[in-house]
This record gives C-alpha cells, structure tokens and sequence, in this order.
C-alpha cells in the first residue's frame, strides 16, 4: 500500500485516482474533526469537503514538509476556525458508535445528555483552546503534530491545552467522576 505521502505526490502530477484514495482513508477523520470541533453534522461533512478539494486545488504546490495527515488536519483546522469566526457553532447532538450490541434505551438517553454536555463544554472553550483538545484527545495527535497543525510551538500547545483542561474540568465534574 502506498503511503498518503507518496500519493499526494502523485496528485501533484495529476493522478485522480490517488486523490480519491487519499479522500478514502481519510475522510472519516475530517469529518471527526471538523465535527468535534463545529458540533454539527451537515457543517462538518461541508468542512472536510472544502478541505479535501482546497489541498487539491494547492496540489501542484505540495511539497513533503510533514506527514499528509498533519498537512489534513492543518487545512481543515483553519476552515474551521474562519468558520467560527463567521459563526457560532450549533451545539448538536453527537454521533454514536453503533455496535452489534445496540445499547437499551435509557443507556442511549444517558449517552445523548453526555455528549450534549461535551459538546456544550467544547462550545464554550476560546477557539484555539478548543481545538488543542479536538486534535490531542480526540485525533490522538502528538504535541508536535498540534503545533505543527496550528502553526505555534510545542510550548504555546501545551499551554492553551492547560488551560482548555482547567476550564472544562469544572464544567465536566460529574462526567468524569462517572
């Protein structure tokens, strides 16, 4: 299997076929964080659209400085930020795992009021503390990474991620307790 890097450069040159297989493998993680970070489906799936035909449109300019994924997650990560700005972000209802084993009815009803909660906690976090905690909790991405994505140091990730996680401590309480 090709690497995602190796694939883009392939798009440089013209490849389609290696666009669409990078779109594959990577658009459930857009639209993650697109999601995580805009609260509403529609938008989210719109947003990682725009991010995918952005880095196609800039393909001829693609130069391997970083992974394709952090190169991802840096483009959508500005979309969603103008987004914002633009916009206040709708608090919406997240998505749920679905699983062989659906969960009873009252553990759905418990798991929607959770993920509100987050939601409503994430919503109220300043743009940029926001988004230190969509790419390190819920992408995985190293300090590094998140730096590299939001075009600031190691440092300054480490201490919007402070103080994102001092603000939603108090507001997650009983949700962590649990």
């Amino acid at each position: 299997m090709r690497s995602d890097e190796d694939l883009m450069l392939a798009v440089r040159d013209g490849n389609l076929d290696a666009f669409e297989a990078l779109v594959l493998r990577h658009q459930g993680e857009a639209w993650r964080v697109a999601y995580w970070f805009i609260g509403d489906a529609a938008e989210a799936e719109d947003l990682a659209q725009e991010a995918f035909l952005k880095i196609l449109d800039a393909a001829r300019r693609y130069r391997v400085d970083a992974t394709f994924r952090t190169y991802l997650v840096r483009v959508l990560t500005h979309l969603c930020l103008d987004h914002r700005r633009k916009k206040r972000p709708i608090c919406g209802e997240l998505p749920s795992n679905a699983t062989d084993d659906e969960p009873s009815p009252p553990q759905q009803a418990g798991r929607a009021e959770r993920d509100a909660r987050i939601q409503a906690a994430l919503d109220a976090l300043p743009a940029d503390y926001r988004m230190v905690i969509v790419l390190r909790y819920f992408e995985g991405l190293s300090a590094n990474e998140t730096a590299h994505v939001m075009g600031r140091s190691v440092k300054a990730v480490e201490h919007l991620g402070a103080r994102a996680k001092a603000i939603l401590e108090p507001r997650l309480r009983g949700l962590l307790e649990d």
